[in-house]
Formats: structure tokens, C-alpha cells, sequence
């Protein structure tokens, strides 16, 4: 049975992620206390699900047994992918707004910032057992596409994750790694340049001539070869590298591209994802 565990802050997107999941083909249950992760999941393995997909949140009572359970059920055999949505404060609060719902977390005596801040400090210790998704700046499209993704992918090795973003958007929450190339010769200021992408040939061709992008990929390459087999003998599922330019849609994403073809080409299990061309 393959099983995806969904969680994270409230207000990121785990609504959009299970009713996605469930239009898959997933069972899906939403709020699973932790402490019932075990009999559940053993009752529906016995039941012959063969994709199962369980939320667990804040709401959950006993958090804490979580991390425990879901090593439990690896070490079992089953096939366990955890998922943990993210964003920013002033986006969850502006959701929140909009929606006028109230966060699980709020009382009398603390504002919603206060609110999504405690609940921050409460799931600390789930961030860190599967991939992160910082949904701030993620249309819901978007995010389906990535999730879809996500589950389509065999778990086992260590995955390697290529992201590229703007920073005038913010830097993104879920990276483990961030490189800043803004010093690189930007195509935005050439007209002829500027409506494409990282993507396309001229852009590529353009990038390609410039002596100071093959040294920045060179340094960015050769730091993940030299670290990448601590993180793999750490036993870690997901490595995400975040490459950021000034908006997102040049260096950042050629340079994400070329890093995905270079580790995918040594045979590592690679991702890559284009958070402004992916934003709309």
C-alpha cells in the first residue's frame, strides 16, 4: 500500500492537496488523530487500498508520536511519503482574510499572526520527514501539478529537488539550499531577450556565451557533488536546491535546468520545478 501522509500549516493548501488526491484514486482521510496512524493504516492495507492518503494537523491530538509512527511503519515495509505544506505568514494571513475562516489555533487573547506563529513552533518537528512545499507564492494549479508529481515518484533514494525562483517574491521556505545568482548578466535587459525564458533556445544561447554562468554553475555543481553523498548517507528522502534570480524567469531557470540534465545524466532521481513561470 503506498500511503501519503499531508500536513503542515493550516491555510497552505492541504484542502486542495487531499481533494486532489481523492480525485486520483486515493482514499483519503482528513484529521486522523497520530496516534491512529498505525491501526488505520494496517486496517486499510488488510482492506486492500492500494493508495491511501491521510491529513494530519494541529488538530491531531498527540502530535509528537507522529515522527515514531511513520518510522514504525516504514521499517514494516510500507510505502510511506510524507508531505509538508508551508507559506508565509503575511500570505496565510491574507487567506485567511479573505476567507474569513478562523485559524484552528486562535483564541480571545492572541491575534492570527500569533495564531500561525505558535502553530509554526508546534509542527517544528514534522518539517524535516518528507518534502516541503512552500505554497506562498503557488497557484492552486500549480500546486495540484507539483503534488501530482510528487506522488507519481517512486520513494525510496534520495530525490534532488532543482527550484527556481525570483527573489523579489521572496525567498522560498522549503529550500535546504539557496544560491543567489543576481550577479550574473541578466537577457531581461536585452528587448529581444525578455519575453522568453530560461527554457528557451536564444535565452540558453545567450547564458551559454557568458564566461561567468559556466563558472557559477561549475561552483554550484561541484558543492552538491562534494555534499550530496553526506546527505544520501544521512538517510534523507528530498534535497532542494532553490537558484534564485532578480524575477525568476532567466538565470535562475536556466540554471536549474541545467543542473536537473547534469545529476539526472549521474543517474540521481531529480525534480525541478519553476516557481514564477508556474505562479499563473
Amino acid at each position: 500500500m503506498q500511503l501519503v501522509i499531508v500536513t503542515g500549516l493550516s491555510g497552505s493548501g492541504k484542502s486542495i492537496v487531499l481533494k486532489m488526491l481523492e480525485d486520483s484514486g486515493y482514499y483519503c482521510i482528513d484529521n486522523l488523530p497520530a496516534t491512529l496512524l498505525p491501526q488505520i493504516s494496517e486496517h486499510l492495507s488488510q482492506a486492500q487500498h492500494e493508495r491511501v492518503a491521510i491529513s494530519i494537523d494541529t488538530r491531531s491530538a498527540s502530535l509528537d508520536v507522529l515522527p515514531g509512527n511513520i518510522r514504525k511503519l516504514k521499517s514494516a515495509g510500507m510505502d510511506v511519503q510524507v508531505l509538508f505544506l508551508e507559506a508565509n505568514v503575511e500570505t496565510l494571513v491574507k487567506r485567511y482574510s479573505e476567507t474569513r475562516r478562523r485559524h484552528p489555533l486562535s483564541n480571545d487573547t492572541s491575534t492570527l499572526a500569533e495564531s500561525i506563529s505558535y502553530e509554526r513552533h508546534l509542527l517544528e518537528q514534522l518539517v524535516d520527514l518528507g518534502l516541503r512545499i512552500d505554497t506562498s507564492n503557488l497557484s492552486a494549479n500549480a500546486l495540484r501539478n507539483w503534488v501530482r508529481e510528487f506522488v507519481t515518484h517512486k520513494n525510496g533514494e534520495l530525490t534532488l529537488l532543482f527550484s527556481s525562483f525570483g527573489f523579489k517574491h521572496g525567498i522560498p521556505l522549503d529550500a535546504d539550499y539557496v544560491f543567489d545568482v543576481r550577479c550574473l548578466p541578466n537577457p531581461y535587459y536585452d528587448k529581444e531577450l525578455r519575453p522568453f525564458t530560461g527554457q528557451d533556445a536564444v535565452v540558453c544561447n545567450y547564458l551559454d556565451s557568458q564566461e561567468s554562468v559556466h563558472l557559477m554553475y561549475d561552483d554550484i555543481r561541484g558543492f552538491i557533488e562534494r555534499w550530496l553523498p553526506r546527505f544520501i548517507a544521512d538517510n534523507r528522502s528530498y534535497l532542494t536546491v532553490a537558484i534564485g534570480c532578480t524575477g525568476g524567469q532567466h538565470r535562475s531557470v536556466y540554471l536549474a535546468e541545467r543542473l536537473a540534465a547534469h545529476f539526472r545524466h549521474q543517474q540521481h532521481k531529480v525534480l525541478v520545478r519553476h516557481r514564477t513561470l508556474e505562479k499563473s
